[in-house]
């Protein structure tokens, strides 16, 4: 086999794992995506295994050798004194020391990062925030996340959490986090938070996308939208006074919420805002469900992988 330029990205998700070979030139574009079950129940180990098989695949499906560089984003943080993993809502890898692992079972590098940072990276490179100088991309989900770009390039930070602000108190005194505090801004913008709001009002269980479809006419999910926009306004105004990027897209399940988007939002985020005025484009994201493995494969040409 012979080896051709190409950027390699694996997309480590709960429930699968995707992988892709990308052209390294502007255009960017997928030569080869495969999907296969993560089956994170079978354990950490299984997961290096699968890790394994689904690079190796890839592999003698494309006829090219492995890169030099694979880039992986995970669904946690790396911890850069450690080494270890960190944060993950899959639970079988906090505490192991992914990275180093892989290198060993693939024999390449790996360059490593967050989902939220991998968002972060292909919309800016590639999709609706092409081109913007600075972009922070929140991940609105069942989690809450987010990820910083500056000129082209993830921004991890010193203890690799940079962009993290699901964990910032948004709401003295409110529902108890996972994390050990309360309030925390995935207590209240996340989508099952919101759902548990609804209910909370209502006595009813509903879906998010129902209940945005039913604002116009529920009060019960009028009041809920109307939290998000509040909640977000001053959630997201803390992160412009200290970032100011040149755009924000937003990801994840709540981000196809459209009140986001609109002048009531940036409403909000003015009433918090340390300037005149409020400039910045909040923007749905261009890429889909592939922004995530499109920026796991970016980060072999980022060059920034924690170490």
């Amino acid at each position: 086999m012979k080896r051709h330029p190409a950027l390699w990205g694996i997309d480590l998700g709960g429930t699968k794992i995707e992988g892709v070979i990308m052209e390294w030139g502007a255009r960017r574009q997928p030569l080869l995506r495969r999907r296969i079950e993560t089956q994170a129940e079978r354990g950490y180990g299984h997961i290096v295994g699968r890790i394994r098989e689904l690079v190796r695949c890839m592999a003698e499906e494309s006829g090219r050798e492995l890169p030099e560089t694979l880039g992986i984003g995970t669904p946690g943080v790396l911890d850069p004194r450690l080494g270890t993993l960190k944060n993950s809502n899959t639970v079988c890898l906090i505490g192991r020391p992914l990275r180093e692992d892989l290198e060993a079972a693939l024999g390449v590098r790996i360059a490593m990062a967050n989902d939220a940072n991998c968002f972060a990276l292909a919309e800016s490179a590639l999709g609706a925030a092409r081109g913007q100088p600075t972009v922070f991309g929140v991940i609105l989900g069942t989690g809450v996340g987010g990820g910083i770009v500056v000129n082209g390039h993830a921004l991890h930070g010193l203890h690799g959490i940079a962009g993290e602000w699901g964990h910032n108190v948004l709401e003295e005194n409110g529902a108890p986090c996972y994390c050990g505090k309360r309030g925390c801004v995935e207590t209240v913008l996340s989508g099952p938070a919101l759902e548990r709001r609804y209910a909370s009002l209502s006595g009813a269980a509903l879906r998010l996308p129902d209940i945005a479809r039913r604002a116009a006419g529920d009060p019960h999910a009028a009041a809920t939208i109307r939290r998000l926009v509040e909640y977000f306004g001053l959630g997201i105004a803390r992160v412009i006074n200290v970032l100011d990027p040149h755009a924000i897209v937003i990801g994840g399940g709540v981000g196809n919420i459209d009140a986001l988007y609109g002048e009531e939002v940036r409403a909000e985020i003015r009433k918090h805002l340390f300037n005149n005025s409020f400039e910045t484009p909040i923007l749905k994201p261009a890429l889909g469900d592939s922004a995530g493995v499109l920026g796991a494969a970016m980060l072999a040409a980022d060059g920034v992988s924690l170490r």
